[in-house]
């Protein structure tokens, strides 16, 4: 059996979506309510043990989608309990949603780092997909105001953006032909890179490019409401972008999926 974790969020729905004329498939799920699949649900909460020591019996795939954001102690705890708890209940396969090796610049990279070394440890079979960022942040962060301005802070920085629509239909692939992947780490980043004049241009001759600082982006988004672990994770991203590091583009999506991966910049239209 293969079992999905994280399945009500975005990038789970999707793989749920791709997997749910199986009949060898469950999905895991901290609120059984928001799970919209016709798939049989499990109660998976990575902050209760109870969950976990019940979720994976019988599992033979563990598709561990990574446990959100958080601060790092709490992500590495969440990823750790899990882990562990595939082990004694006798997973015999963990896929696990990274992050692309480029991140490592990002704020939030070292608890996939850490979970990574912790399945290299394990005493299960392992695949590591290293997600690149998605070209629904990139959406959401280079937004074109009302004004018709896109001010997000990314110089003249690229990034290698994916359509998570890409990256779920991939994970959902590996999991069912895990044994074919073992030991194998992806780097799922787009073979386009896209910057802030691109966005612009894409929207229309009436928008433009006009990054602002980052330190006003920084006050803007605290101003905001975020958690305050929120304001750095955001500005890291928009710093790594802009300081070229994010922009490397790569072919394992493509060979994965069999075909050309969708354009990133219709990714963000959409």
């Amino acid at each position: 059996m293969i079992l999905v974790t994280g399945a009500a969020g975005a990038l789970g729905t999707l793989v749920a979506e791709r997997l749910a004329d199986r009949a060898d498939v469950a999905l895991g799920t901290r609120d059984l309510r928001r799970t919209r699949s016709p798939l049989p649900a499990r109660r998976i909460d990575f902050d209760d043990p109870d969950t976990l020591a019940t979720g994976f019996e019988g599992v033979d795939v563990l598709l561990m989608i990574s446990a959100g954001a958080g601060e790092d102690d709490t992500v590495i705890a969440r990823h750790g309990a899990a882990v562990e708890a595939a082990e004694r209940a006798g997973v015999g396969h963990v896929v696990y949603t990274s992050l692309t090796a480029d991140g490592d610049h990002l704020p939030y990279a070292l608890p996939h780092r850490w979970t990574e070394r912790r399945l290299r440890e394990s005493s299960m079979a392992w695949t590591i997909l290293r997600n690149g960022l998605y070209a629904e942040l990139l959406a959401e962060i280079a937004a074109p105001s009302p004004e018709g301005r896109i001010t997000a802070p990314l110089g003249e920085g690229r990034l290698a953006a994916v359509a998570r629509a890409d990256l779920a239909e991939a994970a959902a692939r590996v999991a069912v032909e895990a044994p074919a992947h073992a030991g194998r780490v992806y780097e799922l980043v787009g073979e386009q890179s896209v910057g802030g004049a691109d966005l612009a241009q894409a929207h229309g001759p009436r928008v433009t490019y006009e990054p602002e600082a980052m330190s006003r982006t920084r006050a803007r988004v605290a101003a905001s409401g975020a958690e305050p672990f929120q304001v750095p994770m955001l500005v890291g991203t928009c710093s790594a972008i802009a300081a070229g590091f994010m922009a490397r583009t790569g072919g394992d999506l493509r060979r994965l999926l069999g075909r050309a991966p969708r354009s990133p910049i219709s990714a963000v239209l959409a």
